[in-house]
């Protein structure tokens, strides 16, 4: 386990985080899957509630290159970025080999469906439970948990976005039933194509949100958030505090 800015997240590999997974479906009792990154930490420090609900999840997956580089800065290194993209991918295979049956709930009208579509072409025997775009009123919550819960899926995938799908899969977490409901952002529109990701040059050298920023500028609001992490991190004295520790007294 590794705290940041009062975040608990779950030290571990994607084959680890998919081992945990494995154990979610076979208890066959109700989980939260988060995946926590700069942007909703951020977030989670003027909202007791969302800190709350991010540290009693089942599960809270490393979401950010920047934290596994962070958390190596302060000494208590993460060993891996688990992104949620990486993982819904990674649990679609898994759940095409063992059976496991899907739901996908979120983005656009359509869109939930078409990533169905690409799903089950590139992970053949991967049963798609069922879709239902993420548009609706709270007056429409329990409608669409009737729904979830008649299509019996093993594992729910909920792209609401960050905030909005971990309140949602906490408030109805008990009643949905299902053994692992996970939050995924905007997966749905990269898996569908209505959105590109970084190609994996990109990828490689971490610079994905660079790759984001620049096809999407809007959302430099939203990259904001990683330098307000970084400064609410370490803040002005933090490198010269602890060159000042490595040094040692002087005299």
């Amino acid at each position: 386990m590794v705290k940041l800015l009062d975040i608990q997240i779950d030290n571990l590999t994607m084959q680890e985080a998919l081992a945990r997974l494995e154990e979610f479906v076979s208890s066959k009792k109700p989980h939260l899957i988060v995946t926590p990154n700069p942007e909703m930490i951020v977030d989670a420090q003027t909202k007791p509630a969302f800190k709350a609900l991010i540290n009693s999840a089942d599960l809270r997956l490393p979401d950010g290159i920047s934290m596994v580089v962070v958390s190596k800065i302060l000494g208590i290194p993460l060993k891996e970025r688990v992104s949620g993209i990486d993982f819904m991918l990674k649990a679609c295979a898994l759940s095409a080999q063992k059976g496991y049956r899907v739901f996908l709930l979120g983005s656009q009208p359509g869109i939930a469906r078409k990533a169905a579509e690409m799903l089950v072409h590139d992970y053949p025997g991967l049963n798609i439970a069922g879709s239902h775009h993420g548009y609706f009123k709270p007056e429409d919550d329990m409608a669409i948990v009737a729904r979830i819960k008649n299509a019996k899926p093993d594992i729910l995938f909920a792209g609401l976005g960050h905030g909005r799908q971990e309140r949602w899969l906490a408030e109805y977490l008990l009643e949905l039933n299902v053994p692992a409901c996970a939050g995924i952002g905007g997966s749905l529109d990269v898996i569908s194509g209505e959105k590109k990701r970084a190609p994996r040059w990109a990828q490689s050298l971490y610079i994905e949100w660079l790759y984001r920023l620049i096809c999407e500028p809007w959302r430099c609001r939203r990259q904001a958030a990683l330098i307000k992490f970084l400064w609410l991190v370490f803040g002005p004295g933090f490198f010269y505090n602890r060159n000042k520790t490595q040094k040692g007294p002087e005299g």
